[in-house]
């Protein structure tokens, strides 16, 4: 009975940390936040920055011959590219832009995706991200470019 309860909670904790993803879907002010140097609201969220750190953490646990390292901290946080859902592509997207301090003291840029209402079982929102220099498999292209 426990290990039930333990899925649950679980599916209960990753289903909230996706729906934690704020949405801005009316105006999107590229231009201001880039001019002034502010970080975005959205790329800069707590929620995603969290989903991102501890995805990282994974994958540099469990991909073969990565630095063991983790993100300390994100600087900068731009909103590089905006796609509005449209009838034909339903799904609204929002690409970033961001540097990371890693725990070995270097510091590397991030690009990432932030997909509305592609979470688990399509609740909430999806992240994807690629560290410049840790896409060992090359899954968002040379130098994620996928992502930028």
């Amino acid at each position: 009975m426990s290990r039930i309860s333990n899925v649950l909670a679980g599916l209960a904790a990753a289903v909230a940390a996706f729906t934690a993803i704020p949405s801005a879907h009316a105006a999107d002010m590229l231009g201001q936040y880039q001019a002034y140097g502010v970080d975005d609201p959205i790329c800069g969220h707590s929620s995603v920055r969290g989903i991102i750190a501890n995805r990282f953490r994974h994958q540099v646990t469990h991909v073969p011959n990565l630095p063991n390292v983790s993100i300390v901290s994100f600087h900068d946080a731009r909103l590089t590219r905006v796609e509005p859902s449209t009838p034909d592509s339903p799904i609204e997207r929002r690409y970033c832009n961001a540097s990371v301090s890693l725990s070995d003291g270097y510091t590397r840029p991030i690009w990432y995706l932030i997909e509305y209402g592609q979470g688990f079982a399509s609740i909430g929102d999806n992240v994807e991200f690629c560290v410049s220099g840790f896409d060992r498999w090359n899954v968002y292209n040379a130098n994620c470019s996928v992502l930028r």
